[in-house]
């Protein structure tokens, strides 16, 4: 029986392509040509992110603006500006405030919202995602997609289901019937390598993966599996947090052929390194970095883990530099490989540093 609690109701909201509907918002002429926010194609920038007329041509963020420009040559490209999000993240912020005092943001552009004691409009998180929808189109000039759900899991994957400028709720009586047929890439943690996985072990859907017991998924998936089988299940107990606190970033990619030598995964490292870019644009000024680290998994799935401070900044070589110190731990194919940035919370720690990270692969011009 899925379980269930009536009385939760959250609200996940996300900003549209947000960095470009500030863009298009201050320059109405913008508004139907395909429009990116990222560095520049020249010195090997990536994209942040595009709008939807851009992303019909292939663009998506963490993209190399070169090869954006490459699917689409009339591709307008306009250097990020990081002040103004954060300007307005906060004005947004202060919309969530006025329906609910408990209010999670994950980045700049969403947040989850827990109004289950909430009076306002009878109590319906259903009119209130719809207000909060209207005020920021009005307030601030760009649109949010919203969803409604008993669980942030199901909340998330609601804000989703009607992009752009849409509203998706779930009620406590859907919950079974839309897990059911949820396709299992569409669970928090799966990425292409799980779902090829849970693909091979012939489970597609969540109505699949029910099937599989937890010692099961346990076996195939170490504590992931726990998660899956509660997941697939409805069940999220997860609260809103107020207090939610980073204390690292990081990206990673588990590889389908081990990575032979070290010269090898410092090619990958470029990728990494502009997707770990895009997610730390996003992260806001009350964070300090202060150290990176790289962690390695070789072929027999032992694993190490690189950290040091951070003299120059962070860059793309001082990853290299940690990696050619992973490698010579193992000296052995490398199946994962990850970067990072541990942070010091500003507001208690005052011996980090914030850094500028220019949205290029060099990081230090």
């Amino acid at each position: 029986m899925i379980e269930l609690s009536q009385q939760r109701k959250i609200i996940h909201c996300d900003c549209d392509c947000f960095y470009a509907a500030v863009e298009m918002r201050d320059d109405p002429s913008l508004a139907t040509l395909p429009v990116a926010v990222g560095g520049n194609a020249k010195r090997r920038g990536v994209i942040a992110t595009c709008n939807y007329a851009a992303r019909a041509y292939g663009i998506h963020s963490a993209m190399a603006t070169a090869r954006a420009l490459r699917l689409c040559p009339d591709l307008i490209v306009v250097s990020p500006n990081f002040t103004k999000y954060r300007e307005i993240a906060m004005q947004i912020r202060e919309i969530f405030a006025d329906f609910t005092a408990l209010v999670e943001p994950l980045s700049l552009d969403e947040a989850f919202l827990d109004v289950s004691a909430t009076t306002l409009y009878q109590g319906s998180a259903t009119l209130m995602a719809e207000a909060i929808r209207t005020r920021i189109k009005d307030e601030i000039g760009i649109t949010v997609s919203a969803g409604v759900a008993p669980s942030k899991f199901l909340a998330k994957i609601a804000s989703d289901w009607r992009k752009p400028d849409g509203l998706f709720v779930i009620t406590p009586q859907e919950v079974d019937g839309f897990v059911q047929v949820l396709p299992v890439g569409k669970l928090f943690g799966v990425g292409k390598v799980t779902e090829k996985k849970l693909h091979q072990l012939e489970v597609k859907t969540c109505g699949d993966l029910r099937r599989l017991s937890l010692i099961t998924l346990t076996e195939h998936f170490g504590v992931l599996g726990k998660r899956l089988f509660e997941l697939s299940r409805g069940i999220d107990k997860r609260p809103v947090r107020v207090d939610r606190r980073r204390k690292s970033l990081s990206v990673e990619t588990t590889f389908a052929h081990d990575l032979p030598d070290v010269a090898t995964c410092i090619v990958h490292l470029a990728t990494l390194f502009e997707q770990l870019q895009t997610r730390y644009q996003k992260v806001d000024d009350s964070y300090q970095v202060s150290r990176h680290y790289l962690k390695m998994r070789f072929s027999d799935f032992s694993s190490t883990t690189v950290e040091r401070q951070l003299p120059d900044g962070i860059t793309l070589e001082g990853y290299q530099g940690l990696c050619e110190q992973a490698w010579w731990r193992g000296e052995q194919g490398v199946r994962l490989l990850g970067i990072g940035l541990r942070f010091a919370d500003s507001t208690h720690d005052q011996m980090g540093h914030q850094y500028s990270l220019d949205f290029e692969t060099g990081g230090d011009e």
